[in-house]
């Protein structure tokens, strides 16, 4: 049986580890290791409250807004608001802004190698792997093509997000009560004109790409299925009841359920935390033990009801019983379909903005006053670009108590349960094909799929326990 180490995964964010056992050309067993401890809860305790929208970004620089947004979610419902019409607008427009360049960046820049050849005198572009490039030359050249248009569409969104959240990334105007950013015309017709940009990127470029190498690479339909259940939050507020652009919802055992915050857990047997941990998301603080024997990663165990789930846009578009990512059966269960549910999610998205971006009033308030309550808790939940990101919070004396944030990648990437059920991405692994223990791709091919928030550099280590170093991109 050879033992595979990839450590750490490139071309994804952050630090994640996986190891794997294959035998007779197939994964038996699987471990995702997040290899950084993240003690920003712990630092927050001691603040005021309304300090925690500025530090919940620091958790990831790729990702800021989701962050900012699930903490004045959890403000809002602390201090019992809402923001105004305007305020929800803009809030949905920086985060959706947010959502344009995190997918793209996502396909283009860290996926697209595992199946687009660049020129090998790119040096930026050369893939680490070799043997499994099948596209045809026109597109893969067109891809190679649209891996450096997607760096200028990537800055186009940032610039949208900036107009209303005066910076990208880590904006400063997502508050308790909404933004503090005003509207006017020329900031709608400067936001209009970038999107516009994007869409037609979207419509005819990124969506069309994703298309071809998925009908190329038609037999990764067929890997990577991963645990079958699905977790949404729900995103993008519409109004003030509830109605969500992106709905919530699970999908667990084959059948359609509500969601229900109650039944969130988060589990630490095989985490480097003590274990008397409270796996209430409210109530929980970490003390970490790295020496904690049989532990192997710095990710909890999140679980729904105690039922291992998947996070992302295609739990999302699942969920919202999206025709097209339905019409393909469980084989939407599969690498091929999360990279498909990615792009058409991000197109109906950016359909919707140019609706929502019309109806800003200009003059009209962006947020609601507020004053800090000395005793309460609140609960911020959406769906960040990579799934299901919920913030908790519990304010003592003016002051934050307990924080805890449950992040999509801890949802997908994290380890086995108290049961020893393996975390999604564990899942996803365990079965699939292995032809070479020295140029694993399906390895990595799997993990993409999911965009985990975590990595940088790559060693394999074999069974004799001899380290093999590459230069990777």
């Amino acid at each position: 049986m050879a033992r595979i180490v990839v450590d750490p995964v490139t071309r994804i964010e952050g630090h994640l580890m996986i190891e794997v056992e294959v035998d007779g050309g197939k994964v038996q067993s699987a471990k995702s290791s997040g290899t950084l401890f993240r003690g920003i809860e712990l630092i927050l305790r001691g603040h005021d409250p309304r300090d925690a929208q500025e530090f919940v970004q620091r958790i990831c620089g790729v990702c800021p807004v989701g962050h900012a947004t699930a903490a004045a979610f959890a403000l809002d419902d602390a201090f019992d608001i809402q923001p105004p019409k305007n305020g929800r607008i803009l809030r949905n427009l920086i985060f959706g802004s947010n959502f344009i360049q995190s997918h793209i960046l996502h396909f283009y820049h860290l996926a697209a190698l595992d199946y687009v050849k660049a020129p090998d005198n790119i040096m930026p572009l050369a893939p680490r792997y070799e043997g499994d490039y099948r596209l045809p030359k026109d597109i893969n050249d067109a891809a190679v093509n649209h891996y450096l248009q997607a760096l200028e569409m990537r800055k186009k969104a940032h610039e949208m997000l900036a107009i209303f959240g005066g910076r990208a990334p880590a904006p400063r105007a997502i508050v308790p009560g909404g933004v503090t950013e005003v509207v006017d015309a020329e900031k709608i017709l400067n936001f209009k004109y970038r999107l516009a940009e994007l869409t037609d990127f979207i419509d005819n470029v990124y969506v069309p790409d994703v298309l071809a190498i998925a009908d190329v690479y038609n037999d990764w339909f067929e890997i990577g299925s991963g645990c079958g259940n699905f977790l949404a939050y729900g995103a993008f507020p519409q109004d003030d009841q509830g109605s969500m652009f992106m709905p919530a919802g699970t999908y667990i055992d084959g059948q359609e359920g509500d969601f229900d915050v109650s039944m969130i857990t988060e589990e630490v047997k095989y985490s480097w935390y003590k274990d008397d941990i409270d796996k209430n998301p409210m109530e929980a603080v970490v003390t970490p033990d790295h020496e904690k024997k049989d532990a192997y990663s710095w990710m909890k165990a999140p679980r729904y009801n105690g039922k291992v789930v998947e996070v992302g846009p295609l739990a999302r578009m699942w969920v919202a019983k999206d025709s097209t990512i339905r019409s393909f059966g469980k084989k939407a269960f599969s690498v091929m379909g999360r990279h498909a549910a990615r792009a058409l999610e991000l197109q109906k998205l950016v359909h919707a903005m140019n609706d929502w971006v019309m109806e800003l009033e200009p003059g009209k308030p962006t947020c609601t006053p507020h004053e800090l309550p000395k005793t309460a808790t609140g609960v911020g939940l959406t769906d960040a670009p990579r799934g299901a990101l919920g913030h908790w919070l519990k304010i003592e004396a003016g002051r934050i108590d307990k924080y805890n944030c449950v992040v999509p990648t801890t949802w997908n990437a994290g380890p086995r349960d108290e049961k020893d059920q393996p975390g999604p991405i564990e899942q996803a692994l365990i079965g699939a094909p292995v032809a070479d223990p020295d140029n694993p791709i399906e390895l990595v091919r799997i993990v993409r799929s999911f965009d985990p928030c975590l990595a940088c550099a790559v060693h394999v280590i074999t069974p004799n326990r001899n380290m093999g170093t590459f230069r990777v991109y």
